[in-house]
């Protein structure tokens, strides 16, 4: 089953890294926030993807064209120019790396790559999420549900602490929580799977997935949603990169659910 990544957007609220490279490729640790994303699908047997590119998509492209060279040791015979690639760090991906357009909207990006992605069911996710997810109880649970498509429900964490009162009717306080994973209410959080129904939904460059595509699903009862009461962090600002990045300093990423 393919898994689609939308890497096209400006971020335009991470601008402090996004002026030179697209969100996606802003690191965590030593590797883009997307890298991480496809260690998560590819950890559960998910090693096919295709990329929507568009703000700085020749970054990504880059990155991927690079990678086993990058990730190899190398050998080179400077004589007879002869180069060889050994050893290393070697994913088992294949990925697809498609132009969806500078300004195309998160649907109108989903309609341009239906030839790629055929008449199957697909996955698809932000390129600025991560989560500690079980992608096949996803997968079993869009089935079972038997409905066009099926998004990953999650509650993001609180921006601020809450103060506990002794009882609720002094002002006492007996304690404070620390910023829970169940702070807010419950949002998309990426992480969906798609029947290929879906494209009939969307019109052209300009339909948006989320105001339009799933809105309109919802409308018809024909959208789902898994609910995902673990981690779930995006990318969205500077400080959710540090969030991300202190976790995964300090090897307490929950979303790295793979052993190397």
């Amino acid at each position: 089953m393919k898994v689609v990544i939308l890497a096209g957007g400006r971020g335009t609220r991470l601008s402090e890294e996004t002026v030179v490279k697209p969100k996606p490729m802003v690191e965590i640790g030593d590797k883009p926030i997307l890298w991480h994303i496809m260690k998560i699908y590819s950890a559960q047997g998910f090693n096919e993807f295709i990329i929507a590119l568009g703000y700085k998509g020749e970054v990504i492209k880059r990155f991927f064209l690079e990678y086993y060279s990058i990730n190899s040791n190398v050998f080179v015979d400077l004589k007879t120019g002869e180069t060889r690639f050994f050893e290393g760090d070697k994913e088992d991906w294949r990925v697809w790396l498609i132009d969806t357009g500078l300004d195309t909207n998160t649907g109108g990006r989903v309609l341009r790559l239906r030839k790629y992605i055929g008449d199957e069911t697909f996955m698809l996710t932000y390129g600025d999420g991560v989560a500690n997810i079980n992608i096949r109880d996803l997968l079993e649970f869009h089935r079972k549900q038997g409905k066009i498509a099926t998004i990953t429900a999650v509650r993001p964490p609180a921006r601020f602490g809450g103060i506990i009162f002794s009882d609720g009717k002094t002002d006492e306080i007996v304690g404070f929580i620390e910023k829970p994973q169940t702070g807010e209410g419950w949002i998309n959080g990426g992480f969906m799977v798609f029947e290929p129904e879906v494209f009939d939904y969307i019109k052209d460059d300009s339909t948006s997935l989320e105001f339009d595509v799933l809105a309109r699903l919802a409308r018809e009862g024909k959208l789902t949603a898994y609910r995902h009461y673990d981690f779930w962090q995006c990318m969205d600002t500077l400080r959710d990169k540090i969030i991300l990045e202190e976790l995964w300093s300090k090897g307490k990423a929950p979303w790295k659910i793979w052993e190397i």
